[in-house]
């Protein structure tokens, strides 16, 4: 059985390393923005995944690019711009490929599992909290696992 934590902490990794920015899952992480939240929305498996060692996992995450004011700067404040900016770095980070491979430039490692699809499910895009500077992106990828 694949599991869903391991999972979670390679896809930490691999953005905390594309990207070069800190990732807090589920809750802010200790720095100041720019930042990445990540969250488990959902999980699929097909079959009987407790009876069944050898059974395919689906998982969605939501990553959220939090944009914010610069602690060193007066009255600052987020902007869409940086958000968008996140989110092209995390989009990047997650789904490009070599184009003369085919494959993955930034390897999800999970031990006992292959990754066999990435994909985007959903980008609702930027919102805005006026009351404090946060401007975030939201977007939402699937992962299909296989046991390796």
């Amino acid at each position: 059985m694949i599991e869903r934590r391991q999972v979670t902490q390679a896809l930490a990794a691999l953005l905390t390393a594309q990207t070069g920015k800190p990732v807090g899952l589920g809750r802010m992480p200790k720095a100041d923005p720019p930042y990445y939240l990540l969250y488990s929305v959902d999980t699929a498996v097909s079959g009987a995944p407790f009876a069944d060692d050898n059974e395919d996992i689906s998982l969605v995450y939501q990553i959220t690019s939090v944009s914010g004011p610069d602690p060193k700067v007066a009255s600052s404040s987020g902007t869409l711009d940086q958000a968008e900016w996140l989110a092209d770095r995390a989009r990047q980070a997650i789904l490009r490929r070599d184009p003369a491979t085919g494959l993955w430039t930034a390897a999800l490692e999970v031990s006992g599992a292959k990754v066999m699809c990435r994909e985007l499910e959903t980008e609702p895009g930027g919102t805005s909290d006026p009351t404090d500077g946060i401007i975030s992106y939201v977007q939402r990828f699937r992962f299909d696992l296989t046991p390796a």
